[in-house]
Parts: structure tokens; C-alpha cells; sequence
């Protein structure tokens, strides 16, 4: 038996789910019109650089959850910043190794930062499970849209 209460708040993450890729697209505009702004890609790609070190472009696609031809583009991007290197390897001529530079790094370090004031600032009322919820609601959308 349907519960409209149910379908409701589900009509309504659905809705908030549509704004949030809304937001990003504004964000991705904004990135590619403004010096320094960053879009979700370029910050998630900063961030695995970070994580991980120099990485191969098929593996920092992978790790982007993005396609190897979009990365490409991205560390085109990045790299005209500055926030990247693409070195050969002596070893594999054929692939390219795309390492973080200092100034990437820095950029990277300013955005994380304003990310966690941001986030600990508009959702400091919300209890640590209430925001766990919030990830595993995030990473289900993720899954669905995969699937769209």
C-alpha cells in the first residue's frame, strides 16, 4: 500500500537531488569563466593527487570516477593553472604520469579548507549519524544515477 508520506519525502529528496546538480553545473560555468575557481571535477582530481601522488592518466580517471578523454581535459585545465604536471615516464613513453605541483597543492589544501568551514558551519545542528545517514543517502544517489 503506497504512503504518501513516504512519497513525499522522497519527491522531495528527488527534488533537492535535481537542485544539487544544478548547483554543480553553475559551479562547473563559474570554474571555466573565473581564474582560480575550481569546478567538483577539478577539486575531486586535486584531492586524489593528493591522496595518492603522481598517478597515470587512466588511473586518475579511474580514481575521478571520471572517462579517460574527460580527464585528459581536465588536466589540461589543470595543468594551464599550474596545479599539475604530465610527465613521460623513462620506462613507458606511452603513458603520462600527471603529478600535483606546489601551487596545486596549495589550492588544493585552500579549497579542503573552505569545504570544512563550510559544511561544519551549515551543518553544525545535524548529530554525526544524522550526517553518516547523509553520506550513504549521497552514495546511494550516486548509484541510481549510474543506473538513469
Amino acid at each position: 500500500m503506497p504512503d504518501p508520506i513516504r512519497e513525499a519525502a522522497l519527491d522531495q529528496l528527488a527534488r533537492a537531488a535535481y537542485s544539487l546538480s544544478a548547483a554543480d553545473s553553475r559551479l562547473r560555468g563559474r570554474a571555466t569563466r573565473t581564474p582560480g575557481a575550481l569546478s567538483l571535477t577539478h577539486a575531486r582530481a586535486l584531492r586524489v593527487l593528493a591522496d595518492t601522488g603522481p598517478l597515470p592518466i587512466g588511473q586518475l580517471a579511474a580514481a575521478t570516477e571520471t572517462t579517460g578523454a574527460a580527464t585528459t581535459q581536465l588536466v589540461n585545465g589543470l595543468a594551464a593553472a599550474g596545479y599539475v604536471t604530465r610527465e613521460r615516464p623513462v620506462d613507458d613513453k606511452r603513458s603520462v604520469l600527471v603529478t600535483l605541483t606546489d601551487i596545486g597543492r596549495r589550492r588544493h589544501h585552500e579549497r579542503q579548507t573552505a569545504l570544512a568551514q563550510a559544511l561544519d558551519t551549515a551543518l553544525a545542528h545535524y548529530e554525526t549519524t544524522a550526517l553518516d545517514t547523509a553520506t550513504d543517502v549521497l552514495r546511494q544517489l550516486a548509484a541510481i544515477y549510474d543506473q538513469l
